[in-house]
């Protein structure tokens, strides 16, 4: 839809033209019509937008974006080491019982804050409603920048595990005579980034039929593999050795003190439930849709994750034997159950973490122009354009795409570098929900949605902001002692950058034109100033 008026000067030719340039459009600021408007549409109009995206996410094709970005068989076997690490079984096991409570309460917080203010913007969006208006400009900056970083970076180290875990196969195939380097990742990387990116450039009804599928594969294949472990491994340890058997490695006193550690893998795995807060305007009903698919994948992640986690401890051997590897569970595999399973099961992690990065770019994209709808980011109008093929950000998608693959080249510097990076994910991500969550504890302005945690509300809250920001100290620390340049856990270095970046580009940019999430209102006003102006 093109901006239009009836007073159409020259300069308002010029600009409309600018704006039309190409297969895209922005968002229209002219009153939609009154009639066939769905209810989503209805909401989103009373927060100040018009709605631009076709409503095509039902009941279960939002359950199965949210269950595809957890991607908990996927992700659990790129996460595992950190437990592994941390004490081995008994420190996997209770990381993933006590972190992942953390976790869930975060998105049960963020599902009832997305059911009151449904939007693209997702929890960046709702300190409009939450936050002192005076603090609303400064507060939404910061934690758009914030968020949008961990966004990337997570999307990045899907993607950088999606290579990892396909040319573990291959080298499984190989009988382990072709061994994959950094260089090998970051092909592969690359490669698969531009197909999940192309993928997403399909109308929201393909996508729709896509993600429909999604929890399918995903279920089948986390069953399938813990049936064959259970069946195929001859040693098991014991239910006892899976809650008792600590073996601290760490070096940090107390030893205790390391299963913390672990808990990065159900921070990292259920940390981004606002992912399906961000198609909040592709969802019908989304004030009850997007809080409750957020709420039972969440759930239904953390139960069959500790499932998933029960049987790998049981069916592990030697944990000595898979601490120094890459990819820790593929080597389980294919130890416990040969070769060619092996390459069966991380072949379905592979399509797993693939399945966790196309709804992860679709969701990165709309952060993205959520954000320029805004005018939070630099150059704006061109990534809020709205392709009329596919009524979707195209400019956004290809963005976000090459973000991605940007942030990823630092594994070619080195292994320290992205880790230090991927790390940033959950702790930037996680500061991003608390602030919203803090601001309607504090201000009493939340208004409460159709899905919400009544009389529980408060003591969620509380939990989900206590133990995250613990978390976020203990994941700043370094996993082993004593410290080396090779062990130092550098992500503190790589969030202060962030910060400071966001700071600074707040009052040296920011603070002259920014005044936080757009109504249609404003946007009106800038556009009757702008034909004054003869712009």
């Amino acid at each position: 839809m093109a901006i239009t008026n009836p007073e159409k000067t020259a300069g308002v030719t010029q600009r409309t033209a600018e704006i039309m340039e190409g297969p895209f459009t922005t968002p229209s600021i002219s009153s939609p019509s009154t009639t066939d408007v769905d209810e989503g549409d209805k909401k989103l109009e009373a927060l100040g937008y018009n709605p631009v995206f076709k409503r095509e996410f039902s009941n279960w094709s939002s359950f199965s974006f949210a269950m595809s970005i957890s991607g908990v068989y996927g992700s659990l076997m790129s996460t595992w080491i950190y437990g592994l690490q941390a004490g081995g079984a008994a420190a996997i096991m209770w990381s993933w019982v006590i972190g992942g409570a953390g976790a869930w309460a975060l998105a049960l917080s963020v599902a009832e804050i997305s059911s009151a203010y449904p939007s693209s913007g997702a929890m960046y969006f709702t300190l409009k409603f939450l936050a002192p208006e005076d603090q609303v400009a400064f507060l939404c900056w910061v934690s758009g920048y914030v968020n949008l970083v961990g966004t990337i970076t997570g999307s990045a180290a899907t993607e950088y595990a999606s290579s990892q875990m396909l040319l573990a196969a291959i080298s499984i195939m190989s009988n382990f005579s072709y061994m994959p380097t950094t260089h090998h990742v970051v092909a592969v990387m690359a490669l698969l980034t531009v197909a999940h990116a192309s993928i997403n450039t399909l109308p929201t009804l393909w996508l729709n039929r896509l993600t429909s599928g999604y929890v399918v594969f995903h279920v089948s294949a986390l069953l399938g593999a813990c049936v064959c472990l259970l069946a195929q491994t001859r040693d098991k340890h014991t239910l006892s050795y899976a809650f008792t058997e600590f073996q601290p490695t760490s070096g940090w006193s107390p030893p205790g003190f390391a299963f913390l550690f672990g808990c990065l893998t159900p921070a990292w795995i259920l940390t981004s439930a606002d992912s399906t807060a961000r198609i909040a305007e592709e969802a019908k009903d989304p004030s009850r849709i997007v809080p409750k698919a957020i709420a039972n994948a969440t759930t239904f992640t953390y139960i069959i994750g500790f499932l998933f986690n029960l049987v790998l401890v049981l069916c592990m051997g030697d944990p000595r034997d898979l601490a120094t590897s890459s990819q820790p569970v593929a080597q389980l595999f294919f130890n416990a159950m040969g070769r060619g399973p092996a390459i069966v099961f991380t072949l379905c992690g592979f399509v797993v973490m693939n399945l966790v990065a196309i709804p992860g770019i679709q969701s990165g994209s709309r952060t993205i122009f959520a954000l320029a709808r805004d005018d939070l980011l630099p150059l704006s109008r061109v990534w809020r354009r709205i392709s009329r093929r596919s009524q979707t950000p195209i400019a956004a998608v290809w963005l976000y795409a090459a973000l991605e693959i940007t942030v990823n080249l630092l594994g070619l510097a080195s292994d320290t570098a992205i880790t230090a990076v991927f790390n940033v994910c959950t702790v930037a991500l996680n500061l991003s929900y608390i602030i919203p969550i803090v601001c309607k504890m504090l201000y009493g302005r939340f208004e409460r949605g159709p899905w919400h945690l009544g009389r529980a509300s408060v003591f969620i809250n509380l939990w989900a902001v206590g133990w995250n920001g613990f978390m976020a100290v203990v994941f700043f620390l370094p996993t082993r002692l004593p410290v080396t340049p090779e062990n130092m856990n550098y992500a503190i270095v790589v969030f202060i950058f962030v910060l400071l970046f966001a700071v600074g580009f707040w009052f040296t940019h920011g603070r002259h034109y920014y005044t936080g999430p757009r109504t249609r209102a404003q946007t009106q006003r800038s556009f009757d100033m702008a034909i004054g102006r003869g712009v």
